[in-house]
């Protein structure tokens, strides 16, 4: 299995899963491969208090739930279960990791091997209002809090939200708020934002998304797409090259290219 690198699922307990959000929920059950559902329903299996969270918290995967952790063998041994547990937690470690927000920016090579310059140079922040959607630990909106007058961080996952609300009390910042939200239906009239930005966000739902993130920019403001620099090769983002977004490239800190975006916003 392909892994990103940024944990080592033996250092985590399977009891992490219990501060997983609807959406995370859904997306793991969905993206089962063959063997992730072995797995899977041998650790749901093994651990009844997770099964019973996955269940309520997330009601439309309820049936699927139940499913994986009946079809699962009867007397899994503990070995058999911790192994199916480190084997899921691999296969999903990005919103593992998120269950220890003070570790990413040691571990995520995106935040790690990222420069502050490369937003800086896409547009001016100064006297400007900002959002920064699916901002995770905040890796750009507290870089744009040093320049703009005003940043909102968006995040839908609670762990990483609250991490952000210490940031801000520890750093003593007083002109950035973080709230929830997601990409595609954020809780903000049309027009407030000068500037909007994200990294690692837009593609899932690409025509919903970047008509959201154009609908609360100004008009005359500018769209970000802002990634970190990675250990691995990228492609250029052809979604947002047919949309008219402008392609800023850079040779990144581990020696890759780094693709970045922006469009005005006319409207």
């Amino acid at each position: 299995m392909w892994s990103l690198g940024w944990i080592n699922p033996e250092d985590y307990s399977f009891d992490c899963m219990l501060q997983m959000e609807r959406f995370q929920i859904r997306l793991m059950l969905e993206y089962l491969e063959e063997d992730g559902c072995a797995a899977m329903a041998a650790a749901l299996k093994g651990n009844p208090k997770v099964a019973w969270y996955f269940a309520r918290k997330c009601p439309e995967e309820a049936g699927k739930v139940a499913e994986l952790a009946a079809s699962a063998p009867e007397g899994l041994s503990p070995k058999q279960v911790r192994e199916a547990e480190t084997k899921v937690l691999g296969g999903f470690e990005d919103f593992v990791i998120y269950t220890t927000p003070e570790q990413m920016a040691e571990k995520c090579d995106f935040i790690y091997g990222w420069n502050r310059e490369r937003l800086y140079e896409m547009c001016g922040l100064e006297g400007k209002t900002v959002l920064d959607v699916g901002s995770g630990t905040g890796r750009l909106a507290f870089a744009a809090a040093e320049r703009a007058a005003f940043v909102v961080a968006s995040e839908p996952v609670d762990s990483l939200r609250e991490f952000m609300r210490d940031e801000i009390v520890r750093k003593g910042i007083r002109n950035m708020r973080v709230c929830d939200g997601f990409c595609e239906s954020l809780p903000f009239p049309d027009n407030s934002f000068d500037v909007v930005m994200s990294g690692h966000v837009v593609g899932d739902r690409f025509r919903e998304e970047v008509d959201e993130l154009t609908r609360i920019t100004k008009p005359g403001g500018w769209l970000l797409d802002v990634p970190g620099d990675q250990h691995f090769k990228t492609g250029r983002n052809e979604e947002l090259l047919a949309d008219g977004w402008e392609e800023m490239a850079y040779t990144g800190s581990f020696g890759e290219t780094t693709y970045r975006y922006r469009k005005q916003v006319n409207k």
